[in-house]
């Protein structure tokens, strides 16, 4: 069996070097977990007020965005049609004392959301979580 020579052993060395940097790179990226949520905000109106006009909360929607109504913040329920900042705390406030919404119909059991209100969001929500 041949001896290995001094630059041999250089180059075994830097590939054994590059292949674990290499594998453990792979390892650590398979686990961290891949979950992106992505929220567009809109600058929000001078006035600082809520609008009653439904066009406000619309605005700030992208074409096909829909809101979690379990996941969201007081600023993204504000952007709603038809939900105010009052109706938003309602809103977070119900899901603190309940839990999760499991069907789009329990927010008719919010303070101040009607049947008016709840056809006018039920384009722009879903229940993921």
């Amino acid at each position: 069996m041949r001896r290995l020579s001094r630059l041999e052993w250089v180059v075994l060395l830097a590939t054994v070097v590059f292949l674990s940097f290499t594998a453990g790179w792979f390892l650590r990226a398979a686990t961290i977990p891949h979950t992106y949520v992505t929220t567009a905000h809109s600058p929000a109106p001078s006035d600082g007020g809520a609008s009653s006009d439904p066009s406000h909360a619309t605005d700030g929607l992208l074409e096909g965005e829909r809101i979690s109504i379990n996941r969201a913040d007081l600023y993204d329920l504000d952007r709603l049609p038809g939900i105010g900042q009052v109706k938003a705390q309602a809103i977070l406030d119900y899901r603190a004392e309940h839990g999760p919404f499991q069907t789009t119909d329990q927010l008719l059991e919010v303070s101040g959301i009607g049947e008016a209100t709840l056809e006018q969001i039920l384009p722009y929500i879903t229940l993921d979580e």
